[in-house]
């Protein structure tokens, strides 16, 4: 029996961290605690989901000015990223991109970060190698942005010259106040007629 009151506790313990995590010191704030030291009620009898969704829409609801803001620093890192990727610059790339970052190309097998660092900068610097990246959507959520546009990349190889178009999702956190890359999907792009 000791043994279900102690899981039981845990569980508590667990969905009190989750809710403080998520919804921050109103509702620890709210809580009350029996003898036991388990959660009773919330104050003023009110549901608990309630405390975390109004600071949840608190938390994502950025001020217009601070929306625009972010837009610019994630759309910066992006030509931060693309300029690494052209000259190789592992340095900037660990520094973009996220501990656990993650990204795939079309159906093949994911890279982790130090996979698609290795990638990039195996060979040579190709002077003739550019990438533009256009058609950029930004959608911020709190710490959270994802950016969806177009990548296209134009050299020579082989003496001839090439462009190839992609289409890709990026999705940027805000982490210690800084935006990194978590996660990157490239597929290329039919054909244009």
């Amino acid at each position: 029996m000791r043994r279900i009151e102690v899981l039981s506790a845990l569980v508590v313990v667990a969905l009190l961290l989750i809710l403080v995590v998520d919804a921050g010191p109103l509702v620890a704030a709210a809580c009350v605690q029996t003898e036991k030291g388990l959660i009773d009620r919330f104050a003023g009898d009110q549901d608990p989901s309630s405390f975390v969704a109004q600071n949840s829409a608190a938390k994502a609801a950025l001020p217009d000015d601070d929306l625009s803001i972010a837009k610019q620093q994630v759309l910066g890192l992006e030509l931060e990223w693309v300029a690494a990727e052209d000259k190789h610059d592992a340095v900037t790339l660990r520094r973009i991109l996220d501990d656990k970052f993650l990204a795939s190309f079309g159906a093949g097998k994911p890279y982790d970060k130090g996979a698609f660092i290795r990638e990039i900068i195996s060979g040579d610097v190709d002077p003739t190698e550019s990438q533009t990246l256009t058609d950029q959507t930004v959608i911020v959520d709190g710490d959270t942005a994802i950016v969806v546009g177009t990548d296209t990349l134009r050299g020579t190889r082989k003496g001839a010259p090439y462009t190839e178009v992609y289409r890709y999702t990026v999705t940027y956190i805000r982490r210690n106040g800084l935006w990194v890359a978590l996660a990157e999907h490239l597929v290329e792009a039919p054909p244009t007629h």
